[in-house]
Protein backbone atom coordinates (compact mmCIF):
# COMPACT_ATOMS: atom_id res chain seq x y z
CA UNK A 1 0.00 0.00 0.00
CA UNK A 2 1.58 2.87 -1.17
CA UNK A 3 0.32 6.63 0.66
CA UNK A 4 -2.01 7.55 -2.89
CA UNK A 5 -3.79 4.47 -1.80
CA UNK A 6 -4.59 5.54 1.80
CA UNK A 7 -8.61 4.99 3.26
CA UNK A 8 -8.30 8.15 4.86
CA UNK A 9 -7.35 11.80 3.76
CA UNK A 10 -4.02 12.52 5.77
CA UNK A 11 -4.29 16.22 5.46
CA UNK A 12 -7.54 16.22 7.40
CA UNK A 13 -7.68 16.11 11.04
CA UNK A 14 -9.73 13.47 13.25
CA UNK A 15 -12.00 15.37 15.56
CA UNK A 16 -15.45 14.47 17.21
CA UNK A 17 -16.30 11.48 14.90
CA UNK A 18 -15.18 13.53 11.96
CA UNK A 19 -12.63 14.18 8.85
CA UNK A 20 -12.28 18.05 8.93
CA UNK A 21 -9.53 20.33 7.86
CA UNK A 22 -6.95 22.14 10.09
CA UNK A 23 -8.42 25.60 11.17
CA UNK A 24 -5.91 27.32 9.88
CA UNK A 25 -6.01 25.82 6.59
CA UNK A 26 -2.26 25.07 6.72
CA UNK A 27 -0.17 21.45 5.89
CA UNK A 28 2.84 19.81 6.32
CA UNK A 29 4.65 17.85 3.97
CA UNK A 30 5.13 14.24 4.67
CA UNK A 31 8.95 12.96 3.50
CA UNK A 32 9.95 9.02 2.79
CA UNK A 33 12.86 8.52 4.70
CA UNK A 34 14.19 5.54 2.33
CA UNK A 35 14.59 8.06 -0.33
CA UNK A 36 13.64 11.67 0.86
CA UNK A 37 10.69 11.93 -1.36
CA UNK A 38 7.68 13.88 -0.64
CA UNK A 39 4.73 11.61 -0.80
CA UNK A 40 2.21 13.47 0.84
CA UNK A 41 0.68 16.39 2.97
CA UNK A 42 -0.42 15.98 6.63
CA UNK A 43 -2.35 18.51 8.02
CA UNK A 44 -1.08 21.80 10.32
CA UNK A 45 -3.13 21.52 13.08
CA UNK A 46 -2.59 24.67 15.63
CA UNK A 47 -4.23 25.56 19.22
CA UNK A 48 -8.00 25.90 17.46
CA UNK A 49 -7.54 22.18 16.76
CA UNK A 50 -7.45 21.16 19.92
CA UNK A 51 -9.58 23.47 21.57
CA UNK A 52 -12.08 21.60 18.90
CA UNK A 53 -10.85 18.13 20.38
CA UNK A 54 -10.95 18.49 23.89
CA UNK A 55 -14.27 19.47 23.42
CA UNK A 56 -15.37 16.95 21.89
CA UNK A 57 -13.65 14.80 24.25
CA UNK A 58 -15.55 16.65 26.82
CA UNK A 59 -18.66 15.81 25.03
CA UNK A 60 -17.83 12.33 24.73
CA UNK A 61 -16.82 12.33 28.42
CA UNK A 62 -19.75 13.28 29.71
CA UNK A 63 -21.68 11.13 27.03
CA UNK A 64 -22.12 7.89 25.45
CA UNK A 65 -18.66 6.94 26.22
CA UNK A 66 -18.39 8.22 29.52
CA UNK A 67 -21.99 6.39 30.57
CA UNK A 68 -21.22 3.09 28.58
CA UNK A 69 -20.39 0.37 30.88
CA UNK A 70 -16.56 -0.77 30.75
CA UNK A 71 -17.68 -4.42 29.51
CA UNK A 72 -19.18 -2.62 26.67
CA UNK A 73 -15.66 -0.69 26.00
CA UNK A 74 -13.58 -3.86 26.49
CA UNK A 75 -16.00 -5.11 23.77
CA UNK A 76 -15.17 -2.02 21.32
CA UNK A 77 -11.41 -2.38 21.77
CA UNK A 78 -11.61 -5.88 21.34
CA UNK A 79 -13.31 -4.89 17.65
CA UNK A 80 -10.91 -1.90 16.93
CA UNK A 81 -8.09 -4.93 17.58
CA UNK A 82 -9.40 -7.38 15.23
CA UNK A 83 -9.72 -4.29 12.24
CA UNK A 84 -5.90 -3.42 13.33
CA UNK A 85 -5.44 -7.29 12.97
CA UNK A 86 -7.17 -7.39 9.79
CA UNK A 87 -5.20 -4.59 8.15
CA UNK A 88 -1.73 -4.88 9.74
CA UNK A 89 -0.11 -5.59 6.37
CA UNK A 90 -1.44 -2.17 5.11
CA UNK A 91 -0.45 -0.62 8.54
CA UNK A 92 3.15 -2.22 8.39
CA UNK A 93 4.02 -0.84 4.71
CA UNK A 94 2.37 2.56 5.85
CA UNK A 95 4.66 2.87 8.59
CA UNK A 96 7.59 1.27 6.82
CA UNK A 97 7.58 4.25 4.14
CA UNK A 98 6.81 6.77 6.90
CA UNK A 99 9.10 5.78 9.56
CA UNK A 100 11.96 4.39 7.54
CA UNK A 101 11.88 0.83 9.16
CA UNK A 102 12.34 -2.61 7.75
CA UNK A 103 8.91 -4.40 6.90
CA UNK A 104 9.47 -7.33 9.31
CA UNK A 105 9.57 -4.32 11.97
CA UNK A 106 7.07 -2.86 11.00
CA UNK A 107 4.80 -5.72 11.01
CA UNK A 108 5.90 -6.52 14.65
CA UNK A 109 4.31 -3.43 15.52
CA UNK A 110 1.27 -4.10 13.70
CA UNK A 111 0.70 -6.82 15.52
CA UNK A 112 1.52 -5.45 19.20
CA UNK A 113 -1.30 -2.64 18.03
CA UNK A 114 -3.49 -5.14 17.77
CA UNK A 115 -2.69 -7.32 21.23
CA UNK A 116 -2.35 -3.58 23.16
CA UNK A 117 -6.39 -3.74 22.08
CA UNK A 118 -6.97 -7.20 23.00
CA UNK A 119 -5.47 -6.62 26.00
CA UNK A 120 -7.31 -3.72 27.16
CA UNK A 121 -10.31 -4.52 25.52
CA UNK A 122 -10.39 -8.07 27.74
CA UNK A 123 -8.96 -5.51 31.08
CA UNK A 124 -11.85 -2.98 30.52
CA UNK A 125 -14.08 -4.74 33.39
CA UNK A 126 -11.72 -6.03 35.83
CA UNK A 127 -9.87 -2.92 37.14
CA UNK A 128 -11.43 -2.99 41.03
CA UNK A 129 -11.48 -0.87 43.79
CA UNK A 130 -11.16 -2.70 47.31
CA UNK A 131 -12.79 -2.61 50.63
CA UNK A 132 -10.69 -1.59 53.25
CA UNK A 133 -11.40 -2.57 56.80
CA UNK A 134 -12.14 -0.14 59.43
CA UNK A 135 -13.73 1.31 62.61
CA UNK A 136 -16.66 -0.09 63.76
CA UNK A 137 -19.82 1.42 62.01
CA UNK A 138 -18.12 2.12 58.98
CA UNK A 139 -17.83 0.72 55.70
CA UNK A 140 -14.96 1.95 53.23
CA UNK A 141 -14.43 1.45 49.62
CA UNK A 142 -12.63 2.89 46.65
CA UNK A 143 -13.01 3.61 43.43
CA UNK A 144 -11.15 3.91 40.36
CA UNK A 145 -12.62 6.80 38.12
CA UNK A 146 -11.25 7.46 34.65
CA UNK A 147 -9.61 11.30 34.65
CA UNK A 148 -11.88 13.00 31.94
CA UNK A 149 -9.83 14.12 28.89
CA UNK A 150 -6.74 12.97 28.35
CA UNK A 151 -3.50 14.11 25.79
CA UNK A 152 -1.15 11.95 23.94
CA UNK A 153 1.77 13.06 22.79
CA UNK A 154 3.52 10.46 20.53
CA UNK A 155 7.22 10.14 19.02
CA UNK A 156 7.90 8.99 15.42
CA UNK A 157 10.03 5.58 16.40
CA UNK A 158 7.04 3.63 17.12
CA UNK A 159 3.79 5.35 16.26
CA UNK A 160 2.01 1.89 16.75
CA UNK A 161 3.31 0.58 19.81
CA UNK A 162 3.08 3.65 21.62
CA UNK A 163 -0.40 4.45 20.40
CA UNK A 164 -1.60 1.18 21.72
CA UNK A 165 0.38 1.58 25.17
CA UNK A 166 -0.85 4.95 26.34
CA UNK A 167 -4.56 5.02 23.93
CA UNK A 168 -5.13 2.23 24.24
CA UNK A 169 -4.93 1.59 28.50
CA UNK A 170 -6.74 5.31 28.52
CA UNK A 171 -9.45 4.12 26.49
CA UNK A 172 -9.74 1.15 28.40
CA UNK A 173 -10.51 3.13 31.52
CA UNK A 174 -12.85 5.24 30.18
CA UNK A 175 -10.92 8.53 29.15
CA UNK A 176 -11.50 10.69 25.85
CA UNK A 177 -8.41 11.12 24.48
CA UNK A 178 -7.28 13.72 22.41
CA UNK A 179 -4.24 12.09 20.83
CA UNK A 180 -1.21 14.13 18.75
CA UNK A 181 1.33 12.56 16.72
CA UNK A 182 4.64 13.88 15.65
CA UNK A 183 4.92 15.93 12.39
CA UNK A 184 7.19 13.59 11.12
CA UNK A 185 5.32 10.07 11.23
CA UNK A 186 1.24 10.59 11.67
CA UNK A 187 0.35 8.10 9.05
CA UNK A 188 -0.77 5.18 11.58
CA UNK A 189 -2.15 7.23 14.30
CA UNK A 190 -4.58 8.83 11.54
CA UNK A 191 -4.65 4.67 9.71
CA UNK A 192 -5.57 3.80 13.67
CA UNK A 193 -8.33 6.39 13.62
CA UNK A 194 -9.87 5.71 10.68
CA UNK A 195 -10.53 1.95 12.57
CA UNK A 196 -11.78 3.35 15.51
CA UNK A 197 -14.67 5.18 13.53
CA UNK A 198 -15.40 1.93 11.72
CA UNK A 199 -14.92 0.06 14.81
CA UNK A 200 -17.78 2.17 16.36
CA UNK A 201 -16.04 4.12 19.10
CA UNK A 202 -18.48 7.17 20.12
CA UNK A 203 -17.43 10.45 18.45
CA UNK A 204 -15.53 12.25 20.49
CA UNK A 205 -14.03 9.65 22.42
CA UNK A 206 -10.77 9.41 20.38
CA UNK A 207 -9.44 13.20 18.40
CA UNK A 208 -6.49 13.03 16.22
CA UNK A 209 -4.60 16.48 15.23
CA UNK A 210 -1.56 15.89 13.62
CA UNK A 211 0.87 19.47 13.52
CA UNK A 212 4.07 20.76 15.35
CA UNK A 213 5.77 20.30 18.46
CA UNK A 214 5.88 24.28 19.12
CA UNK A 215 2.00 24.32 18.10
CA UNK A 216 -0.68 21.80 18.59
CA UNK A 217 1.67 19.89 20.77
CA UNK A 218 2.29 22.71 22.88
CA UNK A 219 -1.87 23.65 22.77
CA UNK A 220 -2.61 20.34 24.02
CA UNK A 221 -0.03 19.92 26.66
CA UNK A 222 -0.84 23.13 28.68
CA UNK A 223 -4.68 23.20 27.92
CA UNK A 224 -6.32 23.57 31.10
CA UNK A 225 -8.85 21.33 30.64
CA UNK A 226 -6.77 18.53 29.96
CA UNK A 227 -6.44 15.78 33.04
CA UNK A 228 -3.70 13.83 32.35
CA UNK A 229 -0.97 14.10 29.76
CA UNK A 230 1.41 11.03 28.59
CA UNK A 231 4.55 11.73 26.22
CA UNK A 232 7.01 9.63 25.07
CA UNK A 233 10.37 11.53 23.78
CA UNK A 234 13.58 13.10 24.77
CA UNK A 235 14.08 14.76 27.88
CA UNK A 236 14.30 18.06 27.00
CA UNK A 237 10.72 18.08 25.04
CA UNK A 238 9.34 16.19 28.33
CA UNK A 239 11.04 18.69 30.94
CA UNK A 240 9.12 21.23 28.74
CA UNK A 241 5.90 19.42 28.42
CA UNK A 242 5.88 19.54 32.08
CA UNK A 243 6.37 22.26 32.97
CA UNK A 244 3.69 22.98 30.83
CA UNK A 245 1.28 21.38 32.58
CA UNK A 246 2.33 22.41 35.54
CA UNK A 247 0.42 25.25 36.40
CA UNK A 248 -2.80 23.17 35.32
CA UNK A 249 -1.58 20.68 38.23
CA UNK A 250 -2.16 17.35 36.38
CA UNK A 251 -0.34 14.07 36.29
CA UNK A 252 2.34 13.81 33.42
CA UNK A 253 3.16 10.81 32.77
CA UNK A 254 7.37 11.03 30.89
CA UNK A 255 8.72 8.04 28.87
CA UNK A 256 12.35 9.65 27.95
CA UNK A 257 15.31 8.40 26.84
CA UNK A 258 17.78 5.48 27.70
CA UNK A 259 21.35 4.44 27.85
CA UNK A 260 20.37 1.08 28.17
CA UNK A 261 23.93 -1.48 28.89
CA UNK A 262 23.41 -5.11 28.91
CA UNK A 263 26.26 -6.72 31.52
CA UNK A 264 28.01 -10.05 29.75
CA UNK A 265 29.71 -11.69 32.56
CA UNK A 266 32.45 -14.63 31.97
CA UNK A 267 30.35 -17.65 32.51
CA UNK A 268 27.31 -16.16 30.39
CA UNK A 269 25.67 -18.40 27.43
CA UNK A 270 27.13 -16.19 24.69
CA UNK A 271 25.43 -18.01 22.24
CA UNK A 272 22.12 -17.23 23.63
CA UNK A 273 23.45 -13.34 25.02
CA UNK A 274 24.53 -12.55 20.83
CA UNK A 275 21.27 -12.32 18.89
CA UNK A 276 19.99 -9.77 21.69
CA UNK A 277 23.13 -8.05 22.13
CA UNK A 278 23.02 -7.04 18.64
CA UNK A 279 19.86 -6.88 17.74
CA UNK A 280 18.73 -4.89 20.71
CA UNK A 281 20.90 -1.79 19.16
CA UNK A 282 20.27 -1.94 15.89
CA UNK A 283 16.51 -2.06 15.99
CA UNK A 284 15.04 0.88 14.34
CA UNK A 285 18.26 1.65 12.98
CA UNK A 286 18.96 2.33 17.02
CA UNK A 287 15.88 4.93 17.17
CA UNK A 288 15.00 3.32 20.15
CA UNK A 289 14.43 4.65 23.71
CA UNK A 290 15.04 1.05 24.68
CA UNK A 291 17.87 0.26 22.80
CA UNK A 292 21.08 -1.38 24.45
CA UNK A 293 23.55 1.07 23.35
CA UNK A 294 25.98 -0.22 26.22
CA UNK A 295 27.82 -3.84 26.12
CA UNK A 296 29.57 -4.34 29.38
CA UNK A 297 31.61 -7.49 29.15
CA UNK A 298 33.44 -9.13 31.47
CA UNK A 299 37.66 -9.05 30.68
CA UNK A 300 37.71 -13.08 30.44
CA UNK A 301 35.73 -12.58 27.49
CA UNK A 302 36.33 -9.89 25.88
CA UNK A 303 37.72 -10.71 23.47
CA UNK A 304 35.30 -13.29 21.84
CA UNK A 305 32.41 -11.12 22.63
CA UNK A 306 33.92 -8.00 20.22
CA UNK A 307 34.79 -10.61 17.70
CA UNK A 308 31.36 -12.43 17.45
CA UNK A 309 29.40 -8.95 17.58
CA UNK A 310 31.98 -7.53 15.33
CA UNK A 311 30.98 -10.76 12.66
CA UNK A 312 27.05 -9.80 13.02
CA UNK A 313 27.55 -6.55 12.25
CA UNK A 314 29.95 -7.06 9.58
CA UNK A 315 26.82 -8.56 7.89
CA UNK A 316 24.18 -6.04 8.70
CA UNK A 317 22.60 -4.95 5.96
CA UNK A 318 21.31 -1.51 5.28
CA UNK A 319 18.40 -0.30 2.62
CA UNK A 320 14.96 0.92 2.07
CA UNK A 321 12.27 -0.09 5.06
CA UNK A 322 10.50 -1.77 1.90
CA UNK A 323 13.55 -3.58 0.73
CA UNK A 324 12.96 -5.31 4.37
CA UNK A 325 16.90 -5.54 5.12
CA UNK A 326 18.30 -5.75 8.71
CA UNK A 327 18.53 -2.01 8.84
CA UNK A 328 16.42 1.10 7.45
CA UNK A 329 17.56 4.99 7.43
CA UNK A 330 17.06 7.20 9.94
CA UNK A 331 13.73 9.36 10.52
CA UNK A 332 15.39 12.53 9.10
CA UNK A 333 18.08 14.31 7.63
CA UNK A 334 18.25 16.36 11.22
CA UNK A 335 18.35 13.25 13.11
CA UNK A 336 21.37 11.53 10.52
CA UNK A 337 23.44 14.69 11.31
CA UNK A 338 22.60 14.21 15.62
CA UNK A 339 24.23 10.33 14.70
CA UNK A 340 26.68 11.87 12.52
CA UNK A 341 28.04 14.20 14.73
CA UNK A 342 28.46 11.24 17.74
CA UNK A 343 30.25 8.95 15.32
CA UNK A 344 32.88 12.04 15.06
CA UNK A 345 33.09 12.57 18.42
CA UNK A 346 34.10 9.19 18.13
CA UNK A 347 37.17 9.84 16.34
CA UNK A 348 39.50 8.58 19.20
CA UNK A 349 37.94 5.24 19.55
CA UNK A 350 38.39 1.21 18.00
CA UNK A 351 35.47 1.03 15.01
CA UNK A 352 35.09 -2.59 15.66
CA UNK A 353 32.54 -3.56 12.43
CA UNK A 354 30.83 -1.15 10.72
CA UNK A 355 27.46 -2.69 8.66
CA UNK A 356 27.16 -2.51 5.05
CA UNK A 357 25.59 0.56 3.04
CA UNK A 358 26.03 -0.63 -0.89
CA UNK A 359 21.77 -1.03 -0.98
CA UNK A 360 21.51 2.63 0.40
CA UNK A 361 19.49 4.71 -1.79
CA UNK A 362 20.37 8.30 -2.47
CA UNK A 363 18.49 10.81 -0.70
CA UNK A 364 17.90 8.58 2.00
CA UNK A 365 18.69 9.20 5.87
CA UNK A 366 21.39 6.59 6.12
CA UNK A 367 24.21 5.57 8.60
CA UNK A 368 26.08 3.00 8.90
CA UNK A 369 25.86 0.67 11.87
CA UNK A 370 28.89 0.98 14.00
CA UNK A 371 29.98 -0.86 17.19
CA UNK A 372 32.94 0.56 19.00
CA UNK A 373 35.26 -1.76 20.90
CA UNK A 374 37.37 -1.13 24.63
CA UNK A 375 35.34 2.30 25.41
CA UNK A 376 35.80 4.17 28.57
CA UNK A 377 32.88 4.23 30.61
CA UNK A 378 32.90 8.13 30.87
CA UNK A 379 33.03 8.44 27.17
CA UNK A 380 30.49 10.51 25.78
CA UNK A 381 29.39 7.79 23.51
CA UNK A 382 29.03 5.69 26.78
CA UNK A 383 27.02 8.27 28.72
CA UNK A 384 25.23 10.15 26.21
CA UNK A 385 21.74 8.76 24.47
CA UNK A 386 22.68 8.67 20.45
CA UNK A 387 19.62 7.43 19.34
CA UNK A 388 21.30 5.73 15.96
CA UNK A 389 22.67 2.21 15.39
CA UNK A 390 25.85 2.80 17.75
CA UNK A 391 26.87 0.51 20.37
CA UNK A 392 29.85 0.78 22.44
CA UNK A 393 31.94 -2.15 24.27
CA UNK A 394 33.01 -1.25 28.07
CA UNK A 395 34.97 -3.64 29.39
CA UNK A 396 35.16 -4.31 33.22
CA UNK A 397 36.59 -6.74 35.92
CA UNK A 398 34.69 -7.11 39.16
CA UNK A 399 30.83 -7.26 39.71
CA UNK A 400 30.59 -4.05 41.62
CA UNK A 401 32.68 -2.45 38.69
CA UNK A 402 29.57 -3.67 36.35
CA UNK A 403 26.94 -2.09 38.84
CA UNK A 404 28.59 0.97 38.65
CA UNK A 405 29.17 1.51 35.29
CA UNK A 406 25.43 0.59 34.78
CA UNK A 407 24.47 2.99 36.54
CA UNK A 408 26.70 5.61 35.65
CA UNK A 409 24.54 7.65 33.37
CA UNK A 410 21.60 9.77 33.83
CA UNK A 411 19.47 7.55 32.28
CA UNK A 412 17.53 4.45 34.27
CA UNK A 413 15.21 2.85 31.69
CA UNK A 414 16.46 -0.68 30.79
CA UNK A 415 18.79 -3.11 32.21
CA UNK A 416 20.01 -6.84 31.05
CA UNK A 417 22.17 -9.68 33.04
CA UNK A 418 24.08 -12.68 31.36
CA UNK A 419 25.45 -15.08 33.75
CA UNK A 420 24.56 -18.55 35.16
CA UNK A 421 24.86 -17.34 38.81
CA UNK A 422 21.85 -17.28 39.92
CA UNK A 423 22.97 -15.06 43.15
CA UNK A 424 24.56 -13.28 41.25
CA UNK A 425 20.98 -12.23 38.47
CA UNK A 426 19.48 -11.23 41.90
CA UNK A 427 21.86 -9.12 43.58
CA UNK A 428 22.14 -6.87 40.30
CA UNK A 429 18.23 -6.92 39.39
CA UNK A 430 18.15 -5.42 42.68
CA UNK A 431 20.98 -2.64 42.34
CA UNK A 432 20.40 -1.91 39.07
CA UNK A 433 18.97 1.73 38.74
CA UNK A 434 16.09 0.48 35.72
CA UNK A 435 12.54 0.64 35.25
CA UNK A 436 13.10 -3.31 33.83
CA UNK A 437 15.95 -5.52 34.18
CA UNK A 438 15.81 -8.60 32.04
CA UNK A 439 17.76 -11.75 33.34
CA UNK A 440 19.60 -13.99 30.23
CA UNK A 441 16.98 -12.20 27.91
CA UNK A 442 16.66 -8.69 26.54
CA UNK A 443 12.54 -7.42 25.99
CA UNK A 444 11.16 -10.48 26.69
CA UNK A 445 9.55 -9.94 23.22
CA UNK A 446 8.26 -6.91 24.71
CA UNK A 447 4.98 -8.23 26.27
CA UNK A 448 2.57 -5.92 26.54
CA UNK A 449 1.74 -6.74 30.12
CA UNK A 450 4.55 -5.94 31.16
CA UNK A 451 4.98 -2.70 33.06
CA UNK A 452 7.29 -0.19 31.12
CA UNK A 453 8.99 3.30 32.64
CA UNK A 454 11.89 4.29 33.80
CA UNK A 455 13.84 6.37 36.42
CA UNK A 456 15.90 9.33 36.88
CA UNK A 457 16.09 11.39 33.05
CA UNK A 458 14.26 8.36 31.52
CA UNK A 459 10.94 9.62 33.08
CA UNK A 460 8.24 8.61 35.45
CA UNK A 461 5.20 6.96 35.37
CA UNK A 462 4.96 3.71 34.02
CA UNK A 463 2.78 2.33 31.02
CA UNK A 464 1.55 -1.19 29.65
CA UNK A 465 -0.28 -3.47 31.42
CA UNK A 466 -2.71 -3.04 34.26
CA UNK A 467 -0.23 -0.29 35.81
CA UNK A 468 -0.73 1.61 33.23
CA UNK A 469 -4.42 1.50 34.00
CA UNK A 470 -3.81 2.98 37.21
CA UNK A 471 -1.92 5.59 36.09
CA UNK A 472 -5.09 6.86 33.80
CA UNK A 473 -7.67 6.62 36.73
CA UNK A 474 -7.53 8.60 39.76
CA UNK A 475 -8.47 6.84 43.68
CA UNK A 476 -11.66 7.83 44.80
CA UNK A 477 -12.37 6.46 48.67
CA UNK A 478 -15.45 6.62 50.13
CA UNK A 479 -16.13 6.03 53.83
CA UNK A 480 -20.08 5.44 54.99
CA UNK A 481 -21.00 5.84 58.27
CA UNK A 482 -23.98 3.39 58.90
CA UNK A 483 -23.48 3.08 63.02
Amino acid sequence: MTVTELWFDPSLCFIDGAWVPPAEGQTLPLANPSNGEEIGQIARGTAPDIEAAVQAAEAARDGAWGRMPAADRGRLLARLGRLVQDRAEDLARIEAQDVGKPLKQARADALALARYMEFYGGAADKLHGETIPYMDGYTVYTLREAHGVTGHIVPWNYPMQIIGRSVGAALATGNACVLKPAEDACLTALAFAALAQEAGLPAGALNVVPGLGAEAGAALSGHPRVQHISFTGSVGVGAAIQAAAAPNVVPVTLELGGKSPQIVFDDADLGAALPFLVNAGIQNAGQTCSASSRILVQRGVLEEVTARMAERYGALRVGPALDDLEVGPLISARQKGIVESFLARGSDLTVAAQGDLSAAVDGGHYVAPTLFSGVAADHPLARDEIFGPVQVIIPFDTEEEAIAIANGTDYGLVASVWSRDGARQMRLARQIRAGQVFLNNYGAGGGVELPFGGVGKSGHGREKGFEAMYGFTTLKTVAAYHG
